[in-house]
């Protein structure tokens, strides 16, 4: 895998001045068909892969091998560009910096690592909570000291907008740029208003989470130096309920010809497994 060149193309659009959606992604095939249709980027959440990998909700019951694994699955694939939400680097700063050890082996092109206490700490009743400042800027540090391919993007990671306000989230993108980081991804913005206050004060890339509402303006968003913004999960989202439809139907006794019409055709899935490369190399190598 030739990953220096992915993540100098992720770095492009950090330095461009245009915002692009990235596709959710969770295994080879999905990252591949995001690849065919031409995204730029991918992206592996930490709840989706708790999803895909244990069928566990996002309580960051996930261990870092199990998600590096899934990402290494993900980037020997094909050659997306592929950011993954790190959460909050699975401990404290030292945690931090071998997370992003093993995520730039496994293939990342930039990952974000959140200011966020957790797993949640007995009687927080469900609700998260910050680390301090200055943890966070240790913790960005850390994650730096980390890398070893600099074309590696580490983005810090708030949702300050939503515990704070904007002179919070403010504060906090003020003191990782300064700690380092490439870009901060803003958890939980949804204004318009609160994107132009963050940028007022800054000039570091950022990137958002699920832009929807008022957000779903990309010009906008380019505008005002948000690179990457989310729209959710929906590609996992509508696999497992058409995994679940398909089996329940089954279940009920309706025939496999009658759900023919719900299925991938043979012509994708050979293009989304490469059936043609294969073909091809038995010729080449098995007579």
């Amino acid at each position: 895998m030739n990953l220096t060149e992915r993540r100098e193309r992720y770095r492009a659009i950090l330095a461009g001045d245009r915002c692009v959606h990235p596709a959710s992604v969770f295994d080879p095939l999905s990252a591949r068909a995001a690849e065919d249709l031409g995204f730029e980027v991918g992206m592996f959440a930490g709840s989706i892969a708790s999803g895909t990998v244990l069928g566990a909700p996002d309580l960051i019951v996930l261990t870092l091998s199990e998600f590096a694994q899934q990402i290494h699955r993900i980037c020997r694939a094909g050659t997306l560009s592929l950011m993954v939400d790190a959460d909050h680097g699975y401990g404290n700063a030292l945690n931090v910096r071998r997370t992003v050890e093993e995520l730039e082996t496994a293939g990342v092109s930039a990952l974000t690592i959140e200011d966020t206490l957790l797993p949640l700490s007995f009687g927080a009743g469900g609700e998260g909570t910050l680390i301090s400042v200055e943890e966070g800027v240790g913790k960005m540090k850390a994650a730096l000291s980390g890398r070893q391919d600099p074309a590696l993007v580490i983005a810090g990671r708030t949702s300050a907008i939503r515990t704070g306000g904007i002179p919070e989230a403010v504060k906090r993108v003020k003191a990782y740029t300064e700690a380092g980081v490439d870009a901060v991804f803003l958890a939980g913005a949804q204004t318009k208003a609160e994107i132009g206050a963050v940028r007022a004060e800054t000039n570091i890339p950022l990137l958002l989470g699920g832009a929807g509402g008022e957000l779903a303006d990309l010009d906008f968003l380019g505008a005002n130096g948000v690179r990457v913004a989310l729209q959710g999960h929906l590609p996992f989202q509508a696999a497992v309920k058409a995994a679940y439809d398909t089996l329940k139907a089954l279940r009920d006794g309706v025939a496999p010809a009658d759900l023919s019409d719900k299925l991938v055709s043979p012509e994708l899935l050979g293009q989304l497994t490469r059936r043609d490369d294969y073909n091809q190399w038995i010729k080449e190598y098995m007579g």
